[in-house]
């Protein structure tokens, strides 16, 4: 499976932003698809997920009731919705895939990874 995120940008606090990451490849054995994001100087971190298959979705506390994670089946697109952005948002986020059941928070369950795209939001 190759990932391609899109989306990125400079956006002020409490703006709103949607990531892109587009799938091809071999996805139909696709369990779920899954966005974390990396700060300067942090590690990686779980940000939302959504099994592929009846559309489950798992959010990290940080960003529950402002972003949202959506799949487009017809387009093997997985969207993040981001509203009421903040300063703490900023990082490079990514796209990955999970190919087998597993817990969606944790990035060792993922096996596909897109190239990132940084979001920065000003104060």
């Amino acid at each position: 499976v190759q990932l391609q995120a899109s989306g990125g940008g400079l956006v002020q606090t409490g703006g709103s932003l949607r990531l892109s990451c587009a799938a091809s490849g071999r996805t139909v054995s696709r369990y779920g698809m899954g966005w974390f994001r990396q700060a300067p100087g942090k590690e990686r971190e779980f940000v939302a997920a959504v099994i592929w298959s009846g559309g489950t979705t798992n959010y990290a506390d940080s960003v529950k009731g402002r972003f949202t994670i959506s799949r487009d089946n017809a387009k093997n697109t997985v969207y993040l919705q981001m509203n009421s952005l903040k300063p703490e948002d900023t990082a490079v986020y990514f796209c990955a895939a999970m190919m087998h059941p597993g817990r969606l928070s944790i990035a060792g369950g993922y096996t596909c990874w897109g190239q990132g795209t940084l979001v920065t939001v000003s104060s």
